[in-house]
């Protein structure tokens, strides 16, 4: 594992030994390979799911329909060997559809335990916001807790365990918004957009030939290599500097930090919470682990600030009334703060 340029940042021995440094290339040029077999373009999209698999967190992914969300989560639960299950969120969803009830067998006279369908590695939870706020809090309870009870019994959640959860911005008909303190529970919110035309005509050649129903050819890894590649993600080396740097970052967005922002708060009613300190860091660690570095630079703390603040920061009713965007706010934040 590299452990040279940039001088004070990295530690003087790696954490990671070069053997293992070297497997986590090869398993991740694999994973890379099964999605290039179904995913065309949507590079941000990749990365999100990527990095949130490595930081052993879950996703939130907006965007109108049809732009392969549900392609992409099935293609990386084959990339990693995994179980795969899709809920469709409906308003009269309950938490026990979700996960789990128990049966009573008339035949024994007793009770037996069915699991919900969150009972695999990878769920996607479709259109999230169309579940009443008592299913959405059995889920993230779920999220959060990497367990279920039912009827009594905890029952825990299989390794590695990811959630993406969509929702459709351009519907509000039907739908529950999701309180701030539950969106904070996503490591990332990746906002996707339409793809560039000759993507565009490449999911069509793809599409006419036949590619997406095709076996994928790339060898898959599997989930004990993923759950090798989540340790690695925790070895990765933060120096104090770039802790400090994160620190000063979310204290900005609450509206101090070394350089306060002048007029900040006029349109910030809510900064970062210290989650969004821990996801700052994480993810940069499986940045820098994706990268081939056993240490993180400021440019990994940079390089998803977007997805990792968008939905974390909390917005006047000002900055809402003229249309400031959340990646405004953070992109100052950033040039305020002096990076190490």
């Amino acid at each position: 594992m590299s452990v040279q340029p940039s001088g004070h940042l990295a530690p003087p021995t790696s954490p990671i030994s070069y053997d293992d440094g070297e497997r986590a290339r090869e398993l991740l040029a694999r994973l890379d390979a099964v999605l290039d077999q179904r995913i065309v373009g949507q590079r941000g999209l990749r990365t999100a799911l990527v990095t949130s698999l490595l930081a052993g967190g879950h996703v939130l992914l907006e965007s109108v329909p049809g732009l392969a969300k549900t392609l992409s989560a099935q293609t990386l639960a084959a990339g990693v060997g995994g179980t795969f299950h899709r809920i469709q969120c409906t308003p009269d969803l309950m938490p026990n559809d979700i996960i789990g009830t128990q049966i009573y067998n008339y035949a024994t006279g007793e009770f037996s335990t069915q699991l919900g369908p969150v009972h695999a590695n990878l769920v996607l939870l479709d259109e999230i916001n169309r579940s009443s706020a008592k299913t959405q809090s059995a889920m993230l309870e779920a999220m959060q807790e990497k367990q279920t009870s039912i009827g009594g019994e905890v029952y825990p959640l299989p390794k590695p365990f990811m959630v993406l959860a969509t929702q459709n911005p351009i519907e509000e008909e039907g739908t529950y918004v999701l309180p701030e303190a539950q969106m904070d529970r996503f490591l990332m919110k990746e906002v996707l957009t339409y793809p560039a035309p000759e993507e565009e005509v490449d999911i069509l050649d793809m599409m006419a030939s036949g590619a997406f129903n095709t076996p994928i050819q790339a060898q898959p890894i599997t989930l004990e290599d993923t759950i090798f590649l989540q340790r690695l993600v925790d070895k990765v080396y933060v120096d104090n500097v770039i802790r400090q740097y994160i620190v000063a970052l979310i204290n900005t967005t609450r509206g101090g930090g070394p350089r306060p922002l002048p007029g900040f708060a006029q349109h910030v009613r809510v900064g970062a919470s210290p989650r969004g300190s821990i996801a700052l860091m994480r993810v940069a660690q499986a940045l820098a682990l994706q990268a081939g570095r056993a240490y993180v630079v400021p440019d990994d703390i940079k390089q998803l600030r977007h997805p990792v603040l968008r939905h974390r920061i909390v917005r006047t009713y000002d900055a809402l009334a003229n249309n400031v965007p959340p990646e405004a706010l953070i992109d100052a934040v950033f040039a305020a703060v002096p990076s190490p």
